[in-house]
């Protein structure tokens, strides 16, 4: 139980015990057992209740956790040159996945228009009304030319050709929770689960079946080992594949290839879990409050999008993508526009790229993966410092 965190307001225990209950119910009705990964889905994405889904800030300052938008409008105009090489080669249409407080949808729009590859549709792919609602906001106050080029989905069109941006949305998909005990027997992998003890969410297990049985065995694991498996993941890119006539899809995270991710030192698995700014490692307290993410596999990744017909176009760290689209150039010419009048900013700039593309901050924990049809190689980002071996 987590005893080092900020309690939460009278609102969020009652939205959290309501999630609770939900989840009890889910519990009992499968026999005392849910799946981790289920239990995941549950807690960030439950209508109205979830994480995500219901209405406490998480982005920002105010919020749980900063993401690279919310550090610096440089980051969406780097970016940008890289989605208009995509544009420019398929066709003038950019999707988003998860776009958070919608941030980077309001840079990136007006940097686009200033490369002369304004996309002729901007689409939000948002199961969140909330959300929703606070990424309409954003873009009326920071971006309101281009309202009538935005729209909302709620579900990928079954064809489109263009851009597809995921900023951090692989590592927040439900997760198996796994336990490899055994490196030769099927009943010596595990599945992570939740069940009921007292009133309570407890950790439980199971012998791993199925699709999961056959990831887990399949990464050759030095039991034994402790970590995740993401299969939501790995059919969310397939699935993208499918459907990607012409383009790239542009993929950052926080993650690893396999290799280095199922690493004997990384015994014990990436899950973790943020709230107010604060990290902690129990995904049970409180549903609904705390945002869980585990790290990505870029090489299960790369896979499915490969064997989904797409060619893998770059895969490198945050630092050297942006690096490569110019962020050093796009911080000078601002601070020559500044003039000198404008120091305070100045600085706070200059700090917040250093938060991305240092290695000691989201330039190495952070990549950048891109896959694609019919697109240029290299791409811009990729041009340098290119990892795609390491895959």
């Amino acid at each position: 139980m987590q005893t080092d965190l900020p309690e939460p307001s009278a609102d969020a225990h009652a939205a959290s015990d309501a999630l609770t209950r939900l989840i009890a119910a889910e519990i009992e009705t499968g026999g005392g057992w849910l799946s981790f990964a289920r239990y995941m889905e549950l807690a960030l994405y439950a209508p109205g209740l979830g994480y995500y889904s219901g209405g406490s800030r998480k982005f920002g300052a105010e919020g749980d956790f900063l993401t690279a938008p919310e550090l610096t409008p440089l980051f969406g105009q780097a970016l940008a040159r890289q989605v208009a090489q995509v544009l420019a080669a398929s066709s003038p249409r950019v999707i988003e996945a998860g776009a958070g407080s919608g941030r980077l949808a309001a840079d990136l729009l007006p940097a686009l228009d200033a490369l002369g590859c304004t996309p002729e549709r901007y689409q939000i792919l948002e199961l969140s009304g909330e959300l929703r609602a606070r990424q309409q906001a954003t873009l009326a106050v920071h971006a309101p030319q281009f309202a009538g080029r935005v729209e909302w989905l709620d579900q990928l069109p079954e064809r489109f050709s263009g851009c597809v941006l995921a900023n951090e949305v692989l590592d927040a998909m439900p997760t198996h929770a796994v336990r490899w005990d055994d490196d030769g027997a099927e009943a010596g992998v595990l599945e992570g689960g939740v069940g009921m003890a007292n009133e309570q969410l407890v950790a439980v297990e199971r012998q791993a079946a199925g699709a999961l049985l056959t990831a887990a065995r399949a990464l050759g694991v030095i039991a034994p080992y402790r970590g995740e498996v993401s299969l939501a993941a790995r059919s969310w890119v397939a699935e993208l594949a499918r459907r990607l006539e012409k383009g790239a899809l542009l993929l950052i995270d926080y993650g690893l290839p396999r290799d280095e991710l199922y690493h004997p030192l990384r015994d014990g698995g990436t899950l973790r879990c943020h709230y107010r700014h604060r990290v902690h490692e129990d995904p049970l307290w409180r549903p609904g409050l705390s945002d869980i993410t585990a790290h990505v596999d870029f090489t299960a990744v790369a896979e499915a999008g490969f064997e989904a017909g797409l060619e893998v176009l770059g895969y490198t760290s945050q630092a050297n993508f942006l690096i490569n689209c110019g962020i050093g150039e796009l911080l000078l010419q601002q601070e020559v526009g500044a003039g000198g009048t404008a120091a305070a900013v100045e600085l706070r700039t200059r700090g917040a790229v250093n938060v991305l593309i240092s290695p000691d901050e989201m330039g190495e924990l952070f990549k950048v993966i891109a896959l694609g049809r019919g697109m240029p190689v290299p791409l811009l980002g990729f041009a340098g410092g290119d990892r795609v071996h390491a895959l």
